[in-house]
């Protein structure tokens, strides 16, 4: 996946989200996010980055998760965006491959 250059920074990603920037910060400790960075280390967000840290902010205030939930939460989704993407492409038995592999690839993730 190629990635996506940074257009936002800190301060203005922060108030896109209605978030603090300390707590962009923290998602980022965590790994939860990984802003680009300048040359001179400021933390640079990219609207795919605004739209995760979106999700972000729904599972934990909606839905009530911790970060090691939010962590899960992400990997099973990125999981799924690559299994639509890599399903559109395939039909008949190496569909049926791809379907199992990626289930067996997500049950190992639930089970940690």
């Amino acid at each position: 996946m190629a990635m996506q250059e940074g257009v936002y920074v800190i301060s203005v990603a922060a108030r896109i989200l209605d978030m603090h920037p300390q707590t962009l910060r923290k998602y980022e400790r965590v790994g939860l996010i990984m802003p680009s960075r300048t040359r001179g280390m400021s933390r640079l967000y990219s609207d795919e980055d605004i739209a995760r840290l979106k999700l972000i902010k729904h599972l934990v205030e909606n839905l009530g998760l911790n970060h090691a939930g939010v962590h899960l939460a992400m990997e099973l989704f990125n999981r799924m965006v690559r299994m639509r993407r890599q399903l559109a492409e395939l039909e008949g038995q190496p569909l049926r491959v791809a379907l199992n592999e990626s289930l067996d690839e997500m049950f190992k993730i639930l089970a940690g």
